[in-house]
């Protein structure tokens, strides 16, 4: 279990998070949606233990990591994929996938990488910075695969990528949900989130405005908390 306890949190002296509760349940796909600025990635910021909330906890299978750094984190099964791909540029595409195995299983690894994303197998000797958008993508995702974590932070994932390349992102995430993975996804497509999720947050201003599953999601509602967002 993965949660999140009134959260406050702040960045230069505003206040971006105010009192946010939110639970990952083992094996389950968590959506966190709202609008531009509603705090979303401070939120899974947080959650890797990048950013020490001013207030509330962060606890994992009962264990209280509030001032836990993001490598104790990794080690209690929590991999984060933030915003605008996190991969080494400078590295090829094989020694990023190493750097992230598990010693011992770095074949392993690699090989779960590219039965996941049959091209990287194609870029192997290639330096990541060099590769496309999309490839990046990938094997930012990868690392979620080949780290066997327990709980995946997922922002943005889907970001300026062509609809075919979402597709195959959804695919992955799909693949990854079923090996019992917990996914705490924010997501630009709200329909192919709710389409995943089995529980939603709604944030807004800081706030959550709406937990529950998606079929309880009014769509109006939703709609009201996007367009209203700047009012």
């Amino acid at each position: 279990m993965f949660e999140l306890r009134g959260i406050h949190a702040a960045y230069a002296g505003t206040k971006v998070l105010r009192g946010v509760d939110l639970v990952v349940p083992p094996s389950s796909v968590v959506g966190l949606l709202g609008p531009n600025g509603a705090g979303k990635t401070t939120l899974l910021r947080v959650a890797s233990g990048l950013l020490k909330p001013t207030a509330g906890q962060l606890v994992v299978d009962g264990k209280d990591l509030t001032s836990a750094s993001p490598h104790r984190l990794v080690d209690h099964g929590v991999c984060h994929v933030p915003e605008g791909r996190g991969i080494f540029p400078s590295l090829t595409v094989r020694d990023n996938l190493l750097l992230q195995s598990v010693k011992g299983k770095e074949n392993e690894a690699a090989e779960k990488a590219v039965g996941a994303f049959p091209r990287l197998g194609e870029r192997m000797s290639q330096l990541a910075g060099t590769l496309s958008g999309g490839e990046q993508q990938m094997l930012a995702l990868a690392r979620a695969y080949v780290q066997n974590p327990r709980f995946v932070l997922l922002d943005e994932v889907s970001m300026g990528l062509a609809p075919k390349l979402v597709d195959e992102i959804f695919e992955f995430l799909d693949l990854l949900a079923k090996t019992g993975t917990s996914l705490l996804l924010v997501e630009q497509y709200v329909t192919r989130a709710l389409a995943v999720a089995d529980y939603v947050y709604l944030l807004n201003r800081g706030e959550v405005v709406f937990a529950g599953e998606p079929c309880e999601l009014d769509a109006d509602a939703l709609a009201e908390q996007y367009v209203g967002a700047g009012h």
